[in-house]
């Protein structure tokens, strides 16, 4: 235990000199590129293309909830037959939201994903631009950091790249 522990410490103070001399930038991938004019035109766009299947998403969540509000304030004086009659319409109501609601996701989800593979080539070049220009060695992203000097958080940066 005392041989590990002295071959760990003698490999740390190896390592602190080259450490030392490592320039790291930090970056914000997400926020540079959801903050970025093409995202906002992107983000638009969706907006416009996927407002008439929204609606339709919250008419059927209406529909459902005016049935189960029905269901609970008259299905007590409901027979049986009108009841199953009212509870049947609900769950198809409830199966009717959810699957416009799954494909309302899954659509999006698949033009976001698009849009991030599409948008990668560009963001790769700004980051090694950032890289060459300030002289660093390293750029890491920004979740995988605990705190960073402001002066070298380069998001900032990377958005007006991103921006040109």
């Amino acid at each position: 235990m005392f041989r590990t522990l002295l071959m760990f410490v003698a490999a740390t103070a190896l390592a602190l000199p080259a450490v030392a001399d490592t320039r790291i930038g930090v970056v914000d991938l997400r926020q540079a590129l959801f903050s970025s004019n093409d995202a906002k035109s992107f983000s638009e766009n969706m907006q416009k293309d996927f407002a008439g299947d929204e609606q339709k998403v919250r008419e059927a969540q209406e529909a459902a909830r005016s049935l189960k509000e029905r269901l609970e304030k008259d299905g007590a004086m409901m027979n049986d037959s009108e009841r199953n009659k009212l509870a049947g319409e609900f769950q198809e109501k409830v199966k009717e939201f959810n699957f416009l609601k799954q494909r309302l996701d899954t659509t999006v989800n698949q033009r976001k994903q698009a849009f991030l593979e599409e948008a990668r080539p560009e963001v790769d070049a700004a980051v090694k631009e950032l890289l060459e220009e300030n002289d660093l060695d390293l750029i890491l992203p920004s979740e995988a950091v605990v705190y960073v000097k402001p002066d070298m958080n380069l998001t900032p940066q990377l958005l007006e790249k991103l921006n040109r």
